[in-house]
């Protein structure tokens, strides 16, 4: 298939056409980003002037020979590294689960249930971590639509003492945070990971903090990251804006001094987008491993999950948390961000069982 594919054009390619296995399949898949997913072709998209003007499926065999290609495709492939958190080793070769531990009294999912508790806390972190949990996410400041600021003390007396506790018992912990004091008051007490839903832009002295500290971090996507879940988007196309925000994002983080291979990128399910935008991000987000980052996936009990299911309250929204995380595997995604963590790792247990019959039943 032959594609013109304009000088200036920013070009993009969407892993598609998933197979069970590569066994008898020499030269016609590849593998996505050294895990446990093989596919044979891409969705090739060339945009300019704020529209696409090139979108074809074309087998991996056959892309381009176009060094814009070749670039996006080593990214795609390339195995992601692991980090390292404290003893642990956690590897991006199939999907891992972040459960989420909330210490606030406003969570739209689950707000006040261990607030003033730490020992309580830490105790459901460490069930998470027993069930399956491969990181507890321990956070102290709601982002929902509306959520008032926490003063950065409270924050810090909310979640240290459960970093704490969680870290002495070998756990690894990120802390869920937009702020720079917060993030090093968590990192002291233990945790090793930073996950802000600004991506280090709503507290200037954030990105340093985390160059310094040489530790993983997480950058989310928002449509404006000093609102929040509150900021409006207005997208026409949001899987390409989302990406290009995040791959200029990116950039900018390791140019301050942080090691791209401790990068996890999150388009940011929920925050300042339409239920068209989610379902364009959920169904495209094969398109992110062209950053050449893991992928974290945050979409659980969120409000789409209501808006597809006669408006189901958030503490009946496990179904179709399930169904999301389970696209997510589907699609790739490295790390899920969970509050069910048992039922998530359980249904990602028989996902790898069916990918694992895949591959020898032949």
């Amino acid at each position: 298939m032959t594609i013109d594919l304009p000088a200036d054009a920013r070009l993009y390619l969407r892993p598609v056409q998933f197979a069970d296995s590569p066994i008898g399949r020499d030269g016609e898949l590849a593998r996505l980003a050294g895990g446990l997913l093989w596919f044979s072709a891409c969705e090739v998209i060339a945009a300019a002037g704020g529209r696409r003007i090139v979108q074809a499926t074309v087998p991996v065999a056959d892309l381009p020979d176009d060094p814009r290609i070749a670039a996006l495709m080593a990214r795609i492939v390339a195995p992601r590294p692991p980090l390292h958190l404290g003893e642990r080793v956690l590897r991006f070769d199939q999907p891992q689960v972040m459960g989420i531990l909330n210490m606030t009294p406003d969570s739209f999912s689950d707000g006040g249930r261990h607030l003033g508790d730490p020992g309580a806390a830490a105790g459901a972190g460490v069930d998470m971590a027993a069930t399956g949990a491969a990181i507890v996410d321990v956070g102290g400041e709601s982002t929902r639509p509306g959520a008032q600021d926490v003063w950065e003390g409270d924050e810090i007396a909310r979640i240290v003492p459960v970093v704490e506790r969680l870290a002495r018992s070998g756990i690894p912990v990120s802390a869920d945070t937009r702020k720079a004091g917060v993030m090093e008051a968590a990192l002291a007490a233990g945790a090793q990971l930073v996950n802000d839903v600004s991506a280090l832009l709503w507290d200037d002295r954030a990105l340093e903090v985390v160059a310094r500290a040489g530790c993983p971090v997480v950058l989310m996507h928002a449509a404006d990251p000093r609102r929040g879940a509150a900021g409006a988007g207005g997208y026409g196309d949001p899987l390409v804006e989302v990406y290009d925000w995040l791959e200029a994002r990116i950039e900018a983080v390791v140019a301050a001094g942080v090691d791209r291979a401790r990068i996890i990128a999150d388009p940011g399910i929920g925050f300042g987008k339409a239920l068209s935008d989610n379902l364009a991000l959920l169904n495209g987000l094969a398109l992110f491993h062209g950053l050449g980052v893991p992928i974290l996936l945050g979409a659980s009990r969120k409000r789409i999950v209501g808006a597809l299911s006669n408006e189901a309250p958030v503490d009946q929204r496990l179904g179709g948390s399930l169904a999301l995380a389970m696209k997510g595997a589907e699609l790739g995604v490295q790390l899920l961000r969970v509050h069910d963590v048992p039922e998530t790792v359980q249904a990602l247990r028989i996902w790898r069982g069916l990918r694992d019959a895949a591959l020898v039943g032949r």
